[in-house]
């Protein structure tokens, strides 16, 4: 509060902008946000936090005076850390099978296609055995042939389009 109070207040539009790494800030911040980031980001606090406590009890641990006043101590703290690390080898492992160390997580299914060919037509074109050929010789033998003179007809036209005009009948 002394801080607050005591601190020189010049604001500018510099000081009073969004700083973002050093970027300028563009755009609306509601922007569609992957939760992955953030779940990766929990487990990662979850258990950075929990290793502080761990610091604490090594450097106490070990000191000689307490073992001296209470021999039970030793075995006390060891257990007590113990279960500490067993809680969070039990979290971390809860974290792994339920996937959220994936950072995409595969959707197991089936493709289901509804078709309605019989599932035996199916096994009997996959149990036939065929045939392979050559496909380099056929090109060969194409090479081969010779052309001759031949009379040249003009194409018929397979298919030639009507239009009737608007207004009109039959």
């Amino acid at each position: 509060m002394a801080a607050r109070t005591l601190s020189v207040k010049k604001p500018t539009p510099q000081k009073l902008s969004t700083y973002e790494c050093g970027e300028d800030a563009l755009g609306s911040s509601w922007i569609q946000f992957n939760p992955r980031f953030y779940v990766i980001a929990l487990i990662f606090l979850l258990f950075d936090v929990e290793l502080i406590f761990i610091f604490p009890w090594a450097t106490v641990f070990g000191q000689a005076e307490y073992i001296t006043a209470d021999g039970r101590w030793g075995w006390f703290t060891l257990i007590e850390m113990a279960l500490f690390v067993a809680i969070l080898i039990i979290g971390l492992i809860f974290v792994w099978v339920k996937g959220d160390l994936e950072w995409v997580k595969p959707i197991h299914q089936r493709p289901q296609v509804n078709v309605h060919i019989p599932s035996a037509a199916y096994d009997r074109l996959n149990q036939a055995t065929y045939e392979l050929r050559n496909h380099r010789e056929d090109l060969r033998e194409d090479t081969s042939i010779v052309k001759t003179d031949s009379v040249s007809t003009s194409p018929k036209v397979a298919f030639k389009p009507r239009f009737k005009k608007p207004g009109a009948t039959s």
